[in-house]
This record gives C-alpha cells, structure tokens and sequence, in this order.
C-alpha cells in the first residue's frame, strides 16, 4: 500500500470540477483509491463521495492506494492533486 498527505491551496476547495478529475483519474487504475480527510474515507473513483469530505483550502486529505499498480497510481494523483489543487 501507498500514502501521501496532501494540503489543499485552492481557494474553493476541492468542488465538482476537481473532484471529476481526481475520480476520473483513479478510474483508470486497477489499484483501491480512496480519500481521507478527518478519520472519514472514501472511494476516490465517486465524484459525489469526494465532494462529501467537504474539503476546504488548507485542510489536509490523505490519499491511499492498494493494488498491483500502487506506485505508478499513487505517483499520478500525487501530480494530479498538486496540479489543480
């Protein structure tokens, strides 16, 4: 298994637009995604399920990735995430 925290800089936090995008990047994975934020985690590839962290700017998520391709996952929602976030 892979982790890596993340502290969000977008001043909207993570809404529907990014929220998308981190779904529809761990779709193309075979690895387990999900998303953490205050002891409550959820499936990464729902875009409805991200939006219900209720991530703002400057709160930290933590992204766990279990699988055959982890490493190449992870590493990608890890640019992802500091790309639009």
């Amino acid at each position: 298994m892979r982790s890596f925290s993340y502290t969000v800089k977008d001043e909207v936090g993570i809404h529907a637009r990014p929220a998308g995008l981190i779904a529809k990047k761990a779709k193309e994975y075979e690895s387990a995604v999900t998303i953490e934020k205050d002891g409550r985690a959820v499936k990464a590839t729902g875009l409805v399920a991200i939006m219900g962290l209720a991530v703002k700017k400057g709160d930290t998520v933590t992204v766990r990735v279990e699988g055959r391709d982890e490493d190449e996952a992870a590493d990608a929602l890890e640019r992802l995430l500091r790309e639009i976030l």
